[in-house]
This record gives C-alpha cells, sequence and structure tokens, in this order.
C-alpha cells in the first residue's frame, strides 16, 4: 500500500473514531464518515468496503498505537515499578489529549462484541498492545518483580483499574484530574502485582 492511500485510510479511521465516539457506532453511518471528510461515498469504499471492516481496522490501529507505546517503554532499562507507572501514564494522556482512542475501545469495541467477529475474535485485533503488556508482565517476573500468576488475571486487574479510572473521567465523577492519580494508581497496580 503506498504511503499517501495509508494516509487517507488513516485520516479516515480518525475521523470515524471521532464520530463513532460522539454519535455512536450504530448511529455513524458510512455517508456520515465521507461528509466529515468531503469525499464521496464511492471513494470511501475504496478505502474501506463496510463500516464493519472499518471497525476492526480502527481497533486494529488503536492496538498498534498502544503496542509502539508500551514497547517503547519495555526496551527502556528501568525498573518495573517505573515501567508501570509509565504505562499508566501513557494510558491517561491518551485519555486526556485523545478521548476517542480509549472512548472506542471501552464503548464500541467491548460492547459490540457482535462487529468484532471474522477474524477479529478474543484478543486477534487488539495483539499489538496484548503481547506488549505480556512482555511487560513476563519481564517483571523473571527480575523478581512481579508475581507468577494467571495472565489474564494480572491483565483483568491492570487494565480494569485503567479503563474504570478513564471511564470515571470520561463521566466527569472523578475530583481530580485524571493526570493527577498516575502516581497513585500505578503504586496500586504495582502494589497488586508485585511478589
Amino acid at each position: 500500500m503506498t504511503d499517501k492511500k495509508q494516509q487517507k485510510k488513516e485520516q479516515i479511521m480518525l475521523a470515524s473514531l471521532g464520530l463513532f465516539a460522539s454519535k455512536g457506532f450504530y448511529n455513524t453511518t458510512i455517508p456520515d464518515i465521507a461528509l466529515s471528510l468531503k469525499m464521496s461515498v464511492g471513494n470511501m469504499y475504496n478505502y474501506f468496503k463496510s463500516k464493519d471492516l472499518l471497525a476492526k481496522e480502527i481497533i486494529k490501529f488503536v492496538s498498534s498505537y498502544f503496542g509502539k507505546k508500551i514497547r517503547a517503554i519495555n526496551e527502556e532499562n528501568i525498573s518495573t515499578k517505573e515501567k508501570t507507572r509509565k504505562i499508566v501514564e501513557i494510558y491517561f494522556q491518551t485519555a486526556i489529549v485523545k478521548p476517542e482512542m480509549l472512548d472506542y475501545f471501552l464503548r464500541i469495541y467491548l460492547s459490540t462484541r457482535e462487529v468484532f467477529k471474522d477474524g477479529c475474535e478474543g484478543m486477534i485485533c487488539v495483539n499489538d498492545f496484548v503481547t506488549e503488556i505480556m512482555i511487560y508482565f513476563e519481564e517483571g517476573v523473571k527480575c523478581g518483580d512481579l508475581r507468577d500468576q494467571d495472565f489474564f488475571n494480572a491483565f483483568g486487574l491492570f487494565m480494569g483499574y485503567l479503563g474504570g479510572m478513564v471511564f470515571l473521567q470520561g463521566e466527569n465523577v472523578l475530583p481530580k484530574k485524571l493526570n493527577e492519580y498516575v502516581d497513585d494508581v500505578s503504586d496500586n497496580i504495582y502494589k497488586a502485582l508485585s511478589a
């Protein structure tokens, strides 16, 4: 795929993220997305054959975005505790700067599972992100910082905490700004997972 075509696909995905976040997945149509980009519906179909395929590509895009960020953290020569803090910080910073990305994950991907079948079952479409979290856990266990436990138990604890905080922030019920919780949340997650 040419760079220009890839850039256009990313532009469509980013516009779609915003529309899905504001209007909801089922209330957003391909013509809505095309109109927001000032392109024809026919041209949209040159990039994505259906809204379901677009939805799958978006979750892969979000997973890749987080996967790259966490890979950079995993490659740093820092303690597991520092890695935990940096992962929490990136997640919360994304929730502040690009809320539509996490909104898509929490409100679309997790709640419209019927769309994410046929090649997107389980964690297939979030593989980049999950793999890096798995590496974080494996390296933490190997160096003795984290307790050796079932991956899904540890993953659920980590992501449940982050997702819960982002959800509360989105509902405007947190008394402080989300980024003011980074230290407490990362300390709590680390303590819950540590050896």
